[in-house]
C-alpha cells in the first residue's frame, strides 16, 4: 500500500505596525519558530520554503516566508 499525503502552504509574515513605524519588518524568528512548532505538533512536516519581501502601501516592505508543508494522511 502506498503512502498517501495531505499539503498545507501557508504565508508566514509580521505584522504591519512594524513595516509602518520603522519602514520595513522582519520575521522574529522567536515567533516563526513558535508557528513552526505549533504545525509541527499538528504532524505537519517543512517540506520547502522560500523568503519574500512583500511590499505594502507603495512604500513600505516587510519579510515574509511561503512555506509548503506535508502530512502523511491515515487514509
Amino acid at each position: 500500500m502506498s503512502k498517501k499525503f495531505e499539503y498545507k502552504v501557508a504565508i508566514y509574515r509580521e505584522s504591519m505596525l512594524g513595516s509602518l513605524f520603522l519602514g520595513g519588518s522582519k520575521v522574529d524568528p522567536v515567533k516563526f519558530s513558535e508557528f513552526l512548532n505549533a504545525n509541527g505538533a499538528q504532524g505537519w512536516e517543512v517540506k520547502t520554503m522560500e523568503r519574500e519581501d512583500r511590499r505594502m502601501l507603495l512604500f513600505f516592505n516587510r519579510e515574509a516566508f511561503l512555506v509548503v508543508m506535508q502530512r502523511e494522511t491515515s487514509s
